[in-house]
């Protein structure tokens, strides 16, 4: 049973195995030529590789950053981390996440079948982590370790997990130009509200990619070229703040403190370009691929992906939305430093993935005002909600970390909350979730049909 758990595991949040595997059998239903499937899979599975070492560059550009942030502001507190406080939590929760996990896939997938949120969620290490964060929740509120928490955990992420991309589709058509693909994304809740606040607040006509560049400027219409520009001159000015000594003695292996700025910031510009090209693979090799599933197993579904999916349509709109969600961030720290609370220090990774996407989303209601607004409210919700879940996350609210993204902490919040008013308050809150998702998706849908009909 073990080594069947861990292969599942290894499976599931390996995100080109996944996915590979998906196109695969989508091919194989449309019964594709031998050379055909191959290619497709393949791929697909290169494309996801290519996305996910893009990532990881991106990331590791952004390591050395926060680090010389910390030491700037001389700040100690809770780093928001998905990883981090996974990491700590897999140790003596592994197996009853992996349950959760495969049970809440089946849940994500019978949902899609019978209601019309059509959205297979496919971000293989989002599922982990969310099945993570239900264990702890539910094993916190003393409903113990046994099928009870496998089963209603999987009830509650699979729901989750079908209904977030649903909130982002409406603004997903309009980012994308189409609706092939959806959001498959831990921050969806962040985002929508970022596409509703661009909508309500925001000024449609002035598009962060139609900014008015002098033509002596011209280059900076280069995506590659301004991100470079920008981000070194950002990296400077943190590099210039930490000072020399320790940059030079704790980071750049005593390379130059400048230049060492000068590469990373290039480093972070080679990454996006890798994810751009990761995209392309994805897109041109998945969608076609996954109308096999769509059309024998869950009709008319969409694949669910993770979030630079959607970077190569506004790489303005990305900048725009990491630096003013983290710009926020910093703020909100100083606030709480001031307000005597438990200091969430900015985690840099989560403010570039989700302040970008929240920018995106925003300005495709928005416009740049969108933008900003959007992203700035995503940058107060990870920034606020997370001293809220600490008190859910039993032993693992004395970690130095928690998790970051508006999906863990809003269902995790009122998940937890739930648990402290009794095991029958939390097992009806979860149900309850379930059977309304259900309803909305076909009682009321049905409904809608025959009164536009009449």
């Amino acid at each position: 049973m073990k080594a069947l758990l861990n292969l599942f595991v290894s499976i599931v949040t390996q995100p080109a195995i996944l996915v590979g595997l998906i196109a695969m059998i989508g091919l194989m239903l449309q019964k594709k030529s031998l050379t055909t499937v191959i290619q497709g899979t393949i791929k697909t599975a290169v494309g996801f590789l290519v996305l996910i070492g893009g990532s990881g560059i991106l990331q590791d550009s952004l390591d050395p950053f926060a680090k010389m942030f910390k030491f700037a502001l001389h700040v100690h507190g809770v780093v928001p981390s998905n990883e981090a406080v996974v990491a700590i939590a897999l140790v003596k929760y592994g197996s009853i996440t992996a349950l959760i996990m495969f049970v809440g896939m089946m849940i994500n997938v019978l949902l899609a079948r019978i209601t019309k949120f059509k959205y297979i969620f496919l971000t293989g290490q989002a599922m982990l982590y969310m099945s993570c964060l239900t264990a702890v929740v539910l094993i916190s509120a003393g409903l113990g370790t046994g099928w009870t928490t496998i089963i209603l955990g999987g009830i509650f992420e699979g729901t989750l997990l079908t209904v977030t991309p649903a909130l982002c589709q409406p603004f997903m058509r309009k980012i994308t130009g189409g609706d092939n693909v959806a959001m498959g994304h831990t921050g969806n809740i962040g985002y929508a509200t970022s596409g509703l606040i661009g909508k309500l607040f925001g000024d449609n006509s002035k598009k962060t990619e139609d900014l008015n560049i002098p033509k002596s400027f011209g280059f900076l219409r280069d995506s590659t070229v301004s991100i470079t520009l920008l981000m070194s001159i950002v990296y400077i000015v943190i590099a210039i703040i930490s000072g020399p000594t320790f940059v030079e003695n704790k980071l750049s292996s005593g390379t130059n403190y400048l230049v060492y700025s000068l590469v990373e910031a290039g480093t972070f510009a080679a990454g996006f370009v890798v994810v751009l090209q990761g995209v392309r693979m994805i897109l041109g090799e998945i969608v076609p691929a996954f109308q096999g599933i769509a059309n024998k197993i869950v009709p008319n579904s969409k694949p669910a992906l993770d979030v630079p999916i959607i970077f190569p349509y506004a790489p303005n709109a990305v900048l725009i939305g990491f630096f003013t969600s983290f710009i926020v961030g910093t703020l909100s720290m100083f606030a709480m430093i001031a307000l005597k609370t438990t200091v969430i220090i900015p985690g840099v990774v989560g403010h570039f993935f989700c302040g970008a996407a929240a920018g995106i989303y925003g300005n495709s209601t928005g416009g740049r005002r969108g933008a900003i607004l959007g992203s700035a409210v995503n940058g107060l919700l990870i920034s606020w909600l997370p001293i809220f879940i600490l008190p859910v996350l039993g032993n693992l609210k004395l970690a130095a970390s928690t998790f970051a993204d508006t999906d863990y902490l809003i269902p995790g919040i009122l998940l937890g909350n739930l648990g402290s008013m009794g095991t029958i308050a939390l097992v009806a809150g979860i149900l309850i979730f379930f059977v309304a998702v259900i309803l909305l998706g076909t009682v009321f849908s049905k409904n809608k049909k025959i009164t536009a009909s009449k």
